[in-house]
């Protein structure tokens, strides 16, 4: 994100420069005649020259215009989050569809996007699962964010049908250790004690495709395109961070609603 915003920046404090250049061209013109909006090429060159002579005179000031675009684009990007976040707070936890984990009456609300083939999503769900050891008022809410094939939408509804049998967060956990195939589902359902047949009817219900869907649609509102991303508070934060990041932000959040 940091290197698409200092490309956007570097384009903006490019167009800033020529605006700037282009006003004070016009002005220039209508200093000199109230009639005509255009200038001469010679007057355009002769502008352009003093323009490129004092950028490369006082390099510093391209940096400082930089900077001040990506501050500027950082703060709106936080604001839109914080609408985004507040707008769609009820379909990020509260959500009856969407699998709970951890202490389903916690103070503090972990809202997890993720797939099944993802290996950071693999790794992050050991974090996620040793915060939820070490915190016991956490509350987990899966949003199985299928995005990388057919076999992570297999899983993805796998794990819904078995949500279906009050096995989720077992079958979640089983999901995310081993290879993701039908064979892998029927040996993992079996050995949690879930009706394999039901679970394989249920995978093609339309209450688990629409709550795929769903789940698309809100990522899409918070402009979350990759996993794995938690969200918490108003925050969202993305990739297979460390569970001391992942305690501090939920600190913060403590400590912000005091």
């Amino acid at each position: 994100m940091l290197n698409s915003l200092g490309e956007n920046s570097l384009f903006k404090c490019h167009a800033f420069i020529v605006f700037i250049a282009l006003s004070f061209l016009q002005g220039t013109t209508h200093a000199r005649s109230d009639s005509s909006n255009s200038l001469s090429s010679d007057q355009r060159k002769a502008i352009e020259s003093v323009i490129k002579d004092y950028l490369l005179k006082n390099p510093i000031i391209i940096r400082q215009a930089i900077k001040k675009l990506k501050e500027e684009e950082e703060a709106s990007e936080k604001a839109r989050v914080s609408i985004a976040l507040k707008t769609y707070k009820k379909e990020l936890i509260g959500d009856k569809t969407s699998p709970v984990g951890g202490n389903p009456k916690g103070d503090i609300t972990v809202v997890e996007f993720f797939d099944y083939n993802c290996g950071y999503c693999k790794r992050a769900a050991n974090t996620l699962k040793a915060l939820i050891k070490s915190d016991p008022n956490i509350r987990v809410v899966y949003k199985e964010f299928a995005i990388l094939g057919q076999k992570s939408i297999t899983a993805a509804k796998a794990a819904l049908a078995a949500h279906q049998q009050g096995k989720y967060v077992k079958f979640h956990e089983g999901l995310m250790s081993g290879r993701i195939d039908l064979d892998s589902i029927a040996s993992l359902a079996n050995s949690l004690g879930i009706d394999y047949s039901r679970l394989r009817k249920d995978m093609a219900s339309s209450m688990i495709q629409n709550t795929l869907q769903k789940n698309y649609k809100l990522a899409n509102a918070l402009a979350i395109s990759g996993t794995p991303v938690f969200v918490i508070g108003e925050r969202i934060i993305p990739g297979a961070v460390n569970e001391e990041t992942l305690k501090q932000v939920v600190m913060d959040e403590r400590a912000r609603r005091k």
